[in-house]
């Protein structure tokens, strides 16, 4: 993303919110906290406080342009919104975040809603792990 699909969501094209999606986009890291980004953009020399990258995660958010996620570790990490629905697998030893696409877990949740009465809109799928023990 550009300077111009900033504007095209609505949002100036600031200095803080460019480097901040681009810090997004290259890292790679897929999933980041605030801190995460605040780390990376001190580590590149460039000086946004915590509170703007907060404000400007929460606008993307907003926009569409990122996908905030609360997953157990008690804080929000961010991703960038590809436009692909994934779903999620949280390491419980390493904090690892595994994405996966399974159709048939698709097409169950679907079912799911239908036979109670509802059609699904959107849905969350987070499977917490650890590694199997080997025998």
């Amino acid at each position: 993303m550009e300077a111009q699909d900033l504007k095209k969501v609505g949002l100036k094209a600031t200095l803080p919110r460019i480097r901040i999606l681009q810090i997004l986009e290259d890292s790679d890291q897929k999933h980041m906290s605030a801190e995460d980004v605040y780390k990376a953009l001190m580590d590149a020399g460039e000086e946004v406080g915590l509170a703007t990258i907060y404000r400007v995660l929460t606008q993307f958010e907003a926009a569409g342009l990122v996908m905030r996620h609360h997953f157990d570790s008690g804080h929000s990490v961010f991703e960038v919104n590809e436009g692909e629905h994934h779903d999620h697998m949280i390491c419980a030893e390493t904090g690892k975040v595994i994405e996966f696409q399974n159709e048939q877990i698709e097409k169950l949740q679907h079912e799911i809603a239908d036979k109670h009465g509802y059609e699904l809109v959107d849905h969350s799928l987070v499977l917490y792990v650890k590694p199997k023990k080997k025998k």
